[in-house]
């Protein structure tokens, strides 16, 4: 057993990132400026989108990308439950009401037909996610949305390093809504961007971000600004700070080499839990130009089979100093998000297997050894209650 524990994440920063945000620090410039300016059109440009705005969360972006994309009051907007609440709680905020759909219990993705089957005649969006960093087909989605005359939205909160069909998240959508958490693949200690090629989207984002002011406010503090400005309508405060940027520079130079060695540490998991009886690992994407980006790496374990249940095993993980995680309880399951609770076959079933464990790649090989160990450990300690149950 490790003599120190793994937590589940650790964000993978070090001199670079400091001594990007030390620059900002020394120049004076820490809120929305250059740095920000810098890292949309960088991101932008990765992603071969037409724009990036940056935002101080993955939330922001949906909720204002949500607004601009004209939904509101008497919409519904189709979303699996198997995700984080923020997508429910958007939709709310702007009126409309969340419909959740189910997911396929292998891939943990809602396609088309998942979809398809939460649409009402009240549809206005759906807001499609592709779990952990699996590809969801987006070209797929997309035409659904468009024969059904709805708008595509994608919560890319997974997506940094994410291939569909060789493109990013935000190039098949109206938008998309990264996430630049602590834990994700690329990190600024808080932050998003919403992606979208749709001008009219990108203009009312930028103002809806900052209070609702004209675009470019942030130069009223350079020489060639001026104290002038517009309020436009009545905005929200989601900017995102110079500070933020400049990690998020360094940390996107670095995503390819980064994700390079998510893709190691995912192929050993895989190899080695391929034929441990009672765990199923998330099925891989098959078609081509598909990467996953393995932004969680999460396997379903059947109590029955492999001894103990999941929530047995995440205890007796810690016991053996392995940190680990639960994505997600599903939305439905929360008492603010009850009323809007639908028959979710695959959802229920899948939510109490689930079991995220750490990947990271300021994880040492050691450590992804142990983390293996420790889960064929508890297999073993399965298989003696097993035995015992047996005699």
């Amino acid at each position: 057993m490790r003599e120190t524990f793994l937590p589940y994440c650790r964000p993978d920063t070090g001199t670079p990132e400091a001594d990007a945000v030390e620059e900002c620090i020394r120049n004076g410039w820490l809120t929305t400026g250059p740095k920000v300016r810098e890292f949309e059109q960088a991101f932008a440009a990765a992603a071969g989108v037409k724009h990036a705005v940056a935002v101080n969360s993955c939330t922001a972006a949906l909720h204002i990308g949500l607004l601009a994309a004209g939904v509101g009051k008497g919409d519904d907007v189709v979303m699996p439950s198997l995700t984080f609440v923020a997508g429910a709680q958007c939709t709310l905020e702007v009126g409309a009401r969340p419909v959740f759909c189910d997911v396929d219990p292998q891939t943990l993705t809602a396609g088309v037909e998942e979809f398809e089957r939460a649409i009402t005649p009240q549809t206005r969006a759906i807001i499609a996610m592709p779990y952990a960093g699996r590809p969801h087909d987006a070209q797929a989605l997309a035409a659904m949305c468009e024969r059904r005359g709805i708008i595509f939205i994608e919560d890319a909160a997974h997506a940094a390093g994410m291939l569909d069909r060789g493109t990013w998240a935000g190039t098949h959508s109206r938008l998309a809504a990264y996430s630049f958490y602590a834990t994700k693949n690329l990190c600024t200690a808080e932050g998003g961007m919403l992606l979208t090629n749709d001008d009219t989207v990108m203009e009312r984002v930028r103002v809806l971000s900052l209070h609702g002011m004209d675009k470019d406010a942030w130069k009223r503090y350079t020489q060639q600004g001026s104290w002038r400005y517009e309020v436009r309508e009545p905005g929200f405060k989601y900017n995102m700070p110079d500070l933020a940027a400049a990690m998020g520079l360094v940390q996107l130079q670095r995503l390819d080499a980064m994700q390079a060695r998510r893709n190691e540490i995912a192929s050993r998991y895989l190899e080695a839990f391929a034929d441990v009886p009672g765990i199923e690992c998330q099925a891989l994407p098959e078609r081509e130009g598909d990467v996953h980006s393995w932004c969680m790496f999460v396997i379903q374990i059947d109590g029955e089979t492999f001894g103990i249940s999941r929530d047995a095993a995440i205890d007796e993980l810690r016991n053996l100093n392995i940190g680990t995680s639960v994505h997600y309880i599903p939305t439905h399951h929360f008492s603010a998000y009850r009323a809007f609770s639908a028959p979710l076959e695959a959802t229920e079933r899948v939510a109490s297997r689930i079991l995220s464990l750490p990947l990271y790649t300021t994880m040492s090989d050691a450590d992804v050894r142990d983390v293996i160990d420790a889960v064929l450990e508890c297999n073993k300690q399965a298989d003696g209650l097993l035995a015992s149950k047996a005699s």
